[in-house]
């Protein structure tokens, strides 16, 4: 095995575990959101059944969720 073969192992091995840290953050971000979002929607509507405003509410809410789901994986994406 040649030192150029261990320097491309290496490297290989870098990216990977760098492509594993922003993975294990975006899914961090993305649970802790979650978690904010629902916390939110417990404490907000405590009744069986939702409203028309209520439930036009939180399908904002889960809109705005996506999108920044969408956003965080665009600029993850370029990060590559």
């Amino acid at each position: 095995m040649s030192s150029n073969d261990d320097e491309q192992r290496a490297e290989q091995h870098a990216v990977a575990a760098a492509a594993l840290t922003m993975a294990t953050t975006e899914l961090e971000y993305r649970v802790s959101l979650l978690n904010s979002m629902v916390g939110t929607c417990h404490e907000r509507y405590k009744e069986g059944t939702l409203s028309v405003g209520e439930n036009s509410c939180i399908d904002r809410c889960c809109a705005k969720y996506w999108q920044v789901v969408a956003i965080v994986g665009q600029l993850l994406g370029s990060q590559k």
